[in-house]
């Protein structure tokens, strides 16, 4: 999910841990398993997107939050499964974060476009899509310069709590049904998730400054 924002996995192009890949020996490449599952979050976006168009038909919220779900377990096991059989790659590395951007800034729109985001709730999302795309520049020029800039623990908590909202806020007055105070609950989580996103944005801005000379 979701975050983009880093995810919790590091992604399936990330380097892996300490230890020799075990698993199926793969070529890797475009298609393997890691990738595959990069590129059904990035097909779950205009699923989501279109269910939510429908707020008020309960169901349509359950099936959306079904298919956000889904695509918040494929963040974890693109990353997982291309450390574990060793196809980490260039194009999990590009991939990974757009995906999760692309599914976090679509979701923040349509909950927007179909009133649950309202008033001051918007503001949140505002800050969490500037600082994605301030730390998306920001790789970008690092990239340039051959300097990694390593996902924070914080940042990773970020995510969690930004998945965790959204996930609220999708099910909405369906939720509200099941589990009284679900949208207050989604509000709590996407008002952290921004402030993590000031700290961990300021965080990489001051590391990137470091070498921007």
């Amino acid at each position: 999910m979701i975050a983009s924002a880093p995810n919790m996995s590091g992604g399936s192009g990330q380097a892996g841990g300490p230890g020799s890949p075990v698993g199926p020996p793969s070529s890797g490449g475009p298609w393997s398993l890691p990738n595959l599952l990069t590129y059904g979050r990035v097909v779950a976006v205009p699923v989501v997107v279109a269910l939510l168009f429908y707020p008020d038909e309960n169901w349509m919220r359950w099936a959306a939050l079904g298919v956000f779900s889904a695509a918040g377990v494929t963040d974890f096991f693109d990353g997982y499964l291309a450390r574990l059989w060793g196809q980490q790659s260039s194009l999990g590395r590009m991939l990974d974060p757009i995906a999760d951007k692309l599914l976090v800034s679509a979701v923040l729109f349509v909950l927007t476009a179909n009133g649950t985001l309202y008033n001051w709730h918007v503001w949140a999302g505002i800050v969490i899509l500037c600082r994605e795309i301030l730390v998306s520049g920001l790789r970008e020029f690092l990239a340039e310069l051959r300097v990694p800039l390593p996902v924070s623990w914080v940042a990773k908590w970020k995510t969690t709590a930004q998945i965790l909202a959204l996930g609220f806020l999708i099910a909405g007055p369906a939720g509200e049904e099941v589990l009284p105070g679900t949208l207050r609950i989604g509000f709590t989580l996407l008002w952290l998730s921004a402030v993590l996103t000031l700290y961990t944005g300021w965080d990489y801005m001051k590391a990137g400054m470091r070498h921007a000379t």
